[in-house]
Parts: structure tokens; sequence; C-alpha cells
């Protein structure tokens, strides 16, 4: 029985390493981070979207219920106006998400 429990040490410690190597190798953690702070900024962008540049779109579009815009055909619903507040959040997310990159990190685009 000795033997057989060396041989799971022996691998316990063989996936240890390979784990720590791994961490070491693919930047996890630095990832890790990435992701909460993505998350974060992704709150904020989309408050950004939906709290500040969606009511002036309201605004400037007849009687200000754009996103209830619904286009019936043979009995299903087409809900257009919903389809284009989420493109124009997209929109908005990646041009916040090119400016942060370009000017705070100082990411250069090729010309």
């Amino acid at each position: 029985m000795k033997v057989k429990n060396n041989k799971i040490v022996e691998r316990a410690r063989l996936n240890k390493k390979e784990f720590v190597d791994f961490m070491k190798k693919y930047n996890v953690m630095e990832l890790a981070i990435g992701v909460v702070i993505g998350g974060a900024v992704k709150d904020l962008v989309a408050s950004i979207a939906n709290d500040l540049i969606m009511p002036i779109v309201g605004i400037v579009t007849p009687d200000g219920s754009w996103r209830s815009i619904v286009i019936k055909i043979a009995g299903s619903e087409f809900r257009i106006g919903n389809f284009i507040g989420s493109l124009l959040n997209f929109l908005i997310i990646a041009l916040v998400v090119f400016i942060v990159i370009k000017k705070i990190l100082g990411v250069k685009t090729e010309k």
C-alpha cells in the first residue's frame, strides 16, 4: 500500500508543478484581474449608454417610445426598437472601450 501512496503523492506534486507552470505561462492571474475589472467597466459603460445617451435618443425620436417599435408579419413580432437599442448600446460600449485603450493605455493604431 505504501508504494501506491507514493505514486499518488508523486502525481499530486507533478500536477501542482504543471498547474503552477500553467499559471505562469498563460498569465492567468492577469486574465482574472482583467475579467473582474472588465465587469466593473461594463456596468459603468452600460450606465453611460442607458442613463445618459439613450434618454437623448428618446428625446430626439417621435413620442420617445422608439424601443417599443414592433413589426408584425404573419403572426410573428419583430422587436425592431429593442434591436436598435441593443445595437446602439453595443456601438457606444465599443467606442468607449476604443477610447480607453487608445488614450489611457497609449495603444497606437496602424495607419
